[in-house]
């Protein structure tokens, strides 16, 4: 039987050929079967590289690998006429064979999978809820004098005092639509000086993938300044975690980690996965942006 042993090197897959019975160990612990069909005996120096050979890339990830298009060797019978890699459907048939479940690597039984899957998703909606999201209110804004791209604005968090925060607008959002008007605030951020404005907190919007269009998250309607905002259902806003520090924001990347998973939804809906983003009020919202980036 002819055996296939792997090379991955930078983003390029080679496949050789021996004698050898076994896989490469890579395909011991992910559940895919090769299979090679009328393959004729392999030489111990034939090579791959005869003209007509033709390899198909292959993308291969923890998960899944795209199965490649057939191989189709020599006419005279040469080294082989079709290979073909598969993912395996039975999962417990790959565990029985000593391989891996990408979604459960730890090898647990059971409803491992799932479960897996849920831990990530409750780990993730907790630190989410340590970021501090607030309702604000835009008193005041104007544009930046040293920075052309920047506005700076005045925002009511519910404070003694209202907090300046400069945002990257100018390109996107006309300034007297910023009057006034209710947004979405992290609140939790590290202060910044911006070209010598110091910034406490970022406006949060969603923006398409090209950023061409960028819209300020909306509160529900009937939402007052200083207003915490969560992830999850309506009635765990009284069993919030108490908000990270500032510090802890930046040591922990708290919003590096949330960041990539907020997206709106075709309602409009920001979600973080399976999680609405919610004000005392309601639902948390884009415009007109579904589908879209929140940052």
């Amino acid at each position: 039987m002819v055996g296939a042993n792997t090379v991955l090197k930078g983003r390029s897959t080679f496949l050789l050929f021996s004698s050898r019975p076994l896989l490469s160990p890579i395909f011991n612990h992910l559940p895919y079967s090769i299979t090679i069909k009328n393959a004729s005996p392999c030489r111990r120096q034939q090579s791959l590289s005869h003209p007509s050979t033709s390899l198909q890339y292959c993308e291969l990830s923890r998960r899944k690998m795209a199965a490649p298009l057939p191989l189709h060797g020599r006419g005279d019978g040469g080294l082989l006429s079709e290979f073909s890699c598969s993912a395996t459907a039975d999962s417990s048939s790959a565990k029985d064979d000593g391989n891996l479940d990408p979604d459960n690597p730890a090898g647990d039984s059971g409803s491992g999978d799932s479960s897996s899957r849920n831990q990530v998703t409750a780990e993730l909606k907790d630190a989410a809820n340590t970021l501090d999201i607030r309702v604000g209110k835009i008193l005041r804004a104007w544009k930046h004098g040293e920075a052309d791209s920047l506005y700076v604005e005045e925002v009511d968090m519910g404070e003694p005092e209202p907090r300046t925060i400069c945002s990257g607008l100018v390109d996107y959002i006309p300034l007297q639509h910023l009057q006034d008007k209710y947004v979405i605030v992290l609140a939790n951020l590290k202060p910044r000086n911006m070209r010598g404005v110091k910034s406490s907190g970022m406006l949060m919007a969603a923006s398409c993938a090209l950023h061409h269009n960028v819209e300020l998250l909306m509160p529900p309607e009937g939402s007052v300044p200083g207003e915490r905002v969560w992830f999850g259902s309506d009635d765990e806003k009284d069993t919030l975690p108490e908000a990270a520090t500032p510090n802890q924001v930046q040591k922990k990347k708290i919003w590096e980690l949330v960041q990539p998973h907020l997206r709106t939804n075709d309602s409009f809906v920001v979600m973080l996965g399976p999680h609405c983003m919610r004000a005392p009020k309601g639902v948390v919202v884009s415009s007109s942006l579904a589908n879209a980036n929140v940052s």
